[in-house]
């Protein structure tokens, strides 16, 4: 398929290097990973030959959400945005979009600089590395959270997404992990964060605050699609104030406040569960490169066993429609 659309693809800027952090692959292949990730160049030509037309780029993890000190947060997600702009997009203008990095630790700022990266740059929405940092390492501030409130007012004013990405967990959460270092990452320990900081974004009441929102999941929904309706189930049997504050049904939101993307996977069983689970016109296409090589999961979307009319949607109507393209 020609023409395709793909939403979690990654940059980093020689002013700010995250790529090398809590690095468990193999040499040969992160070394192809940061020459990709710098030169986007590279990328066009992966773009090419797949049938891509679209990228929209973001700063790599963990992004501006890992660092501790708020006023360098907010200096260094400016910096970020403007090189994505003027290093990125204006080369390839016909090519590439973006989404803006933003600095929560100050939610104030983080809705100040979003609403610039959108009116100025013509940026499409945001990407949130999940937890903030705020003064060591070891503090997470998630975006239930009552403080984050200003920043989720600004996303519903613009009418923009936002993409919820992963990041490895805190050292205090990583006993579990002990002994398998290589689980730590987008192995598992990325969905499993992930996929808990979506469901307290659902259970907190965000949605029915502001119903108009509308988050980004990838990897097929960090596996959501499957395990949300058995969390559905069991809260049916949960005290009322152990649940949060949500209205409706936990399932209702995944189908009416998510897209889900198919970045990191290609499998034709599990697309064809999220597809029951929360329909076609919700799924769109993704790579994560240069972590993942577009080579590889286009072929695979390309002959997948679902409807030229679905493939069509997922591939680049649903998010021509979504950013508005």
């Amino acid at each position: 398929m020609k023409g395709k659309i793909a939403l979690e693809e990654h940059y980093q800027s020689p002013d700010f290097n995250a790529a090398g952090s809590h690095d468990f692959t193999k040499g040969d292949y992160f070394e192809n990973v940061k020459e990709r990730l710098l030169n986007i160049d590279l990328r066009i030509q992966d773009m090419d030959k797949n049938g891509i037309e679209t990228y929209i780029m973001s700063l790599t993890q963990p992004g501006i959400e890992g660092l501790t000190d708020a006023v360098a947060a907010e200096k260094m997600a400016v910096k970020m945005n403007d090189y994505c702009a003027a290093n990125l997009i204006a080369k390839h203008p016909d090519r590439l979009r973006a989404f803006a990095c933003v600095p929560l630790q100050n939610p104030k700022a983080a809705a100040k600089e979003l609403e610039r990266a959108v009116k100025q740059h013509g940026f499409v929405g945001a990407l949130i590395n999940g937890f903030s940092n705020i003064g060591n390492e070891e503090t997470a501030q998630y975006l239930d959270e009552p403080q984050v409130e200003p920043f989720w007012q600004k996303v519903e004013e613009l009418g923009v997404p936002v993409y919820l990405h992963p990041r490895i967990p805190l050292v205090t959460q990583r006993r579990i992990y002990q002994g398998y270092d290589g689980l730590l990452g987008s192995a598992w320990g990325f969905g499993v964060e992930t996929s808990t900081h979506a469901v307290r974004l659902i259970l907190s009441g965000l949605f029915d605050r502001h119903p108009n929102l509308q988050i980004i999941l990838g990897h097929l929904g960090e596996a959501l699609p499957f395990t949300l309706p058995r969390l559905e189930h069991r809260l049916r049997h949960q005290r009322a104030e152990t649940q949060g504050s949500h209205k409706l049904p936990v399932t209702e939101y995944l189908r009416k406040n998510f897209y889900l993307t198919t970045s990191g996977t290609f499998r034709s069983q599990a697309l064809l569960d999220t597809m029951l689970e929360v329909g076609s016109d919700r799924i769109l296409f993704s790579v994560d490169s240069p972590y993942e090589d577009a080579s590889e999961l286009s072929p695979w979307f390309d002959a997948a066993p679902i409807s030229d009319n679905d493939r069509v949607k997922i591939g680049r109507e649903n998010s021509r429609k979504l950013f508005k393209l």
